[in-house]
């Protein structure tokens, strides 16, 4: 077999660990379910990520202020100290970069980069996960994409394809035609063809607004642009400089998070010259942290799966009453939402039709939320707090779990009945969490938007919320979507848990069947490799 490239894997976030708080959500648990799976196969990866001193943030929930942000500093004593220093010139002044390494958590090795060090005027900058505004935000990504770079060459490891998890690493793309242009003497355009044949781009933001972008004259004050003068930066990333297009630029292939949102990206970056191909590979998660192992042990036996769930479900409405005091029920059809705070994924959509949510809360449901907003996002603390006042507006039926992290994940994903899923099509690029309650027979109840439409088979291993309806019209589209959520709970999910069990029990059993190799993340990486990391097989 030929020698397989090694790919060096850029994040700003990677969950690999509940307590090991250097994520935020869903981009940094697919990067560490990558790390993992990349692991597991024995391929040659390795990731290249921040330590972060206050991780992202601890929210909590309090009858006074509602929700409040806290961010305490995090010691870790796993962390193996490679001698590596970098260093970055950032505002003028020289940054050093410690390099840690991680391989303790059946990953493949992980390298995190640290400004914490006493000769470093700026130690803050590897301080808060997306914290702070445009200046630190630009700094932490030079650390990330042109230390990251420098890290790999001083601890020896010949990268042959450069892959950004999003457009944050895109100034290691810079770096890169900076060695190009500065050590080998070629020229801009030469140097950004060779950087091109070594950089991949995953995007996962299906909305314009939610792409990064900055003012060209705050890259060249930072020193971003590596002696690039402002009319290359114009070139790869346009005015203002936007993180996606330079990404897209640089790349020789891209791709989308599912197949739904490779049509969307291609729609979205259309107008974009010179930019790579987006080509589709759906996310996937790490069978061996997300399903539960007696749940895959069990699954062929309807009668021993079922009680299987019922013990995982008992576990799960402990975990609640010993985090809230809330005692759920454990006869009662049990729905899990956990999202982090965003309005296009209308967290409080089943609560919209009164006289329905009423109906439905007084008999026959209850429901787990858990979320958690960014720390400078009024509008999703807005959303935490409207979820709270449900909870008291129906006591004993709706409780939210604060300070939404992996465990949580873990514990929903797995105990859960169904798995409540309502973004407004197109806009969830994939949406993972679902795969790890279709994994663990919760069945899922979405809108046909991210990796749900390629899975879904309505009735049989979950249901579908509308037709894959998308409106312009924000309140057409969650009219359509609250009368077919209310439609399909009422008619169909809430008549087959109560009165018809054997029918339940097989959904769950081609919920997991269905789901768990062609939504794991072995898969997606033995995908990365046969669709862009293997040279001869995507040229554009």
């Amino acid at each position: 077999m030929k020698k397989l490239p090694t790919v060096a894997y850029f994040s700003m976030e990677f969950g690999l660990d509940s307590n090991f708080k250097i994520y935020a959500g869903g981009l940094g648990i697919l990067a560490g379910d990558y790390l993992k799976a990349a692991k597991d196969l024995g391929y040659p990866v390795v990731g290249v990520g921040i330590l972060w001193k206050q991780g992202y943030n601890k929210q909590i929930v309090t009858e006074e202020y509602g929700v409040i942000d806290a961010f305490p500093i995090y010691r870790y004593n796993f962390l193996k100290d490679t001698g590596v220093k970098v260093k970055v010139r950032i505002r003028n002044r020289d940054v050093y970069c410690k390099v840690w390494k991680v391989d303790n958590f059946e990953n493949a090795d992980l390298y995190l980069l640290d400004t914490d060090l006493p000769e470093n005027s700026d130690r803050w900058i590897t301080g808060q996960l997306y914290g702070w505004f445009g200046e630190e935000r630009v700094a932490q990504e030079m650390v990330l994409g042109i230390g990251g770079v420098r890290a790999l060459k001083e601890l020896g490891i010949k990268v042959d394809v450069y892959h950004f998890n999003e457009g944050h690493a895109v100034f290691a793309g810079l770096e890169l035609v900076r060695h190009y242009m500065e050590e080998k003497g070629l020229s801009f355009v030469q140097a950004l063809s060779k950087a091109r044949e070594k950089i991949v781009f995953t995007t996962h933001t299906p909305v314009e607004a939610g792409n990064e972008t900055h003012p060209l004259k705050l890259l060249m004050y930072m020193g971003a642009n590596l002696n690039l003068t402002e009319e290359q930066l114009v070139y790869i990333g346009g005015a203002p400089f936007n993180m996606t297009v330079a990404a897209l630029r640089l790349a020789r292939i891209s791709n989308a998070v599912s197949d739904l949102h490779r049509i969307t990206a291609n729609a979205m970056w259309a107008q974009v010259d010179r930019r790579s191909r987006i080509i589709g590979i759906t996310n996937g998660v790490h069978v061996g942290t997300w399903a539960d192992r007696r749940i895959l042990e069990s699954r062929h036996n309807p009668e021993k799966l079922w009680h299987t769930h019922t013990q995982i479900k008992r576990e799960l409405l402990d975990f609640v009453e010993k985090r809230t005091g809330v005692k759920l029920r454990e006869d009662v059809l049990t729905i899990g939402f956990a999202r982090r705070a965003a309005p296009y994924k209308r967290s409080d959509l089943i609560f919209r039709d009164k006289e329905a949510a009423d109906k439905m809360f007084k008999n026959d449901l209850q429901i787990i939320f858990a979320g958690k907003s960014h720390p400078l996002d009024d509008t999703g603390k807005e959303i935490v707090n409207n979820i709270i006042a449900m909870s008291k507006k129906y006591p004993g039926k709706v409780v939210f779990l604060e300070d939404y992290d992996m465990e949580i994940g873990k514990m929903l994903t797995r105990g859960c009945d169904i798995w409540l899923n309502n973004p407004r099509r197109p806009l969830e690029a994939c949406g993972t969490s679902g795969m790890k309650a279709a994994m663990n027979g919760v069945l899922n109840v979405s809108t046909l938007d991210g990796w749900w439409p390629e899975a879904c088979q309505h009735g049989i291993n979950g249901w579908q919320i509308g037709d894959g309806f998308e409106s312009k019209d924000e309140k057409e589209q969650d009219n359509h979507d609250l009368k077919s959520l209310v439609n399909v709970m009422q008619n169909e999910v809430i008549p087959t848990y109560y009165k018809n069990r054997d029918k339940w029990v097989k959904m769950m059993q081609n919920s997991i069947e269905s789901t768990l190799e062609k939504f794991s993340a072995e898969r997606m990486v033995k995908e990365y490799y046969e669709k862009m990391y293997i040279p001869k097989l995507h040229e554009d």
